[in-house]
């Protein structure tokens, strides 16, 4: 996701708390939190035109919203907060930028993932320390389109969720549409009372809103797992029936940074590194994993971080096959 610099503007109003963080090398906004976003109609995620960004989390001090905006002339990042969140989210904005995150560690051992770095200095992975936002939609992703998900998550968001705090902007900015207004997604106990109607309505079937319910009530314990090793956290989360490698994976390279969650069984990732780094199709997990090998020593493992340099080239296989049709439970 690209987002321009920021146009200067008026400063928003009764923010609850600002501040300025000056990143310690390059940034691009767009490739650090772009991730964040679940499908161009995220209720929890909005760029706005003047090119700020803005997301609206449940924090552990309650909702918050944040907004972000990179000042490159002055070479840092602005950001306003609103809401019982916006403490939270503010003394936390360099780790969600990438503070925590040391892209030095990682050495290029092919020349495609070489040139997507270094065209890329911007890129950081950032660290959410929230667990049960990223875990949700993960688990919505669970063997479905992205087109489903997404809109499983943004039915979800705008008919359980609330109001995100401060003036935060609806999909074309206009305060004039209160519905479509930016969403905080529901407190832990509020998903695991979800009744089924609701998820059939919002077409998800039986086993993805039955792993989401056992997260949402085993939401304290998988909280701590933002502040544990990849290893332990990948545990932790995997503990819960109905989770497995992909979705603890998607999760954790979101909420701890983690530069090593590579993911694997996904229907997509193998073949794109695969064909990328070696030009052969059909490629799987463990034979991806073997080309990912150089990386998983540096600095701890940096498989994600390769995966996202090659994914971000753009170099895919060939679509041989039609595209995967929407399933659609709420006629059934």
């Amino acid at each position: 996701m690209r987002v321009p610099p920021a146009v200067p503007a008026a400063r928003t109003p009764a923010a609850s708390r600002s501040r300025r963080w000056r990143p310690p090398g390059p940034l691009d906004l767009g490739l650090v939190v772009g991730p964040l976003r679940r499908g161009p109609g995220d209720p929890a995620f909005r760029v706005a035109p003047d090119g700020s960004v803005w997301r609206a989390s449940r924090t552990p001090a309650g909702p918050g919203t944040l907004r972000l905006a990179l000042r490159p002339a002055e070479a840092h990042v602005e950001a306003d907060a609103w809401g019982p969140g916006a403490d939270w989210l503010l003394d936390r904005l360099p780790a969600l930028l990438g503070a925590d995150d040391d892209p030095t560690e990682f050495v290029p051992r092919h020349r495609l993932v070489h040139e997507s770095h270094r065209r890329r200095p911007g890129l950081r992975l950032l660290r959410t320390g929230l667990v049960l936002e990223s875990l949700i939609p993960s688990i919505l992703e669970q063997k479905v389109t992205s087109d489903e998900a997404y809109r499983a998550w943004r039915l979800l968001l705008q008919r359980h969720g609330e109001p995100a705090p401060g003036p935060a902007p609806g999909p074309a900015s206009d305060p004039a549409c209160p519905a479509d207004r930016m969403r905080v997604m529901p407190e832990a106990a509020a998903w695991a009372m979800l009744p089924s109607w609701e998820w059939h309505r919002a077409g998800v079937d039986g086993k993805r809103s039955a792993t989401v319910v056992r997260a949402a009530r085993a939401a304290r314990r998988l909280e701590e797992a933002a502040g544990m090793e990849l290893a332990a956290a990948s545990a932790r989360l995997q503990a819960v029936p109905g989770i497995g490698p992909w979705t603890a994976a998607e999760t954790l390279q979101r909420s701890n940074g983690a530069a090593d969650a590579v993911t694997v069984g996904d229907l997509h990732v193998p073949r794109i590194v695969g064909y990328a780094l070696t030009g052969e199709r059909g490629t799987d997990d463990a034979r991806m994993l073997e080309l990912l090998a150089p990386y998983a020593e540096q600095g701890g493992g940096q498989r994600h971080r390769a995966c996202r340099l090659i994914l971000l080239t753009g170099r895919r296989p060939p679509r041989r096959a039609p595209r995967f049709s929407v399933n659609d439970i709420r006629g059934l």
